[in-house]
């Protein structure tokens, strides 16, 4: 690899570093994958709000989609962040609401539960 790909590669990173920061909960999903469609519910079910990237409206998915890879350990999606952390794919976090933990975890931050900063659309 070569330094201009590695470079490229850490502005996506930082990007997705902010994007994952600057909203409550970031579900990177794809609009086709039933899992996704399985997260999303889960989070409008118990009324929190959520930002979606779908890798399909950018102009780098597969570069994004490595990067989250590298990032969680997973190449599918969705990949759902609450406070910067990745908490799973889809079966995860439906298993995490059927427990109520889902809840715990977002009670349990310092942000309330409903509540979500807007940022910028990624630029990737």
């Amino acid at each position: 690899m070569n330094s201009h790909t590695g470079d490229h590669k850490g502005e996506i990173k930082l990007e997705i570093d902010e994007l994952i920061n600057q909203d409550r909960v970031v579900i990177f999903s794809k609009e086709s994958c039933p899992y996704c469609v399985d997260a999303k519910n889960v989070f409008e079910e118990i009324g929190q709000t959520y930002r979606e990237v779908d890798l399909n409206t950018l102009s780098q998915p597969k570069e994004v989609q490595a990067i989250l890879k590298e990032m969680t350990g997973a190449s599918t999606v969705p990949r759902v962040f609450v406070d910067g952390k990745c908490i799973g794919g889809g079966s995860d976090t439906v298993q995490l609401f059927k427990t109520g933990r889902l809840e715990e975890i977002l009670k349990s931050e310092s942000v309330p539960l409903g509540e979500s900063g807007r940022g910028e659309n990624p630029r990737f």
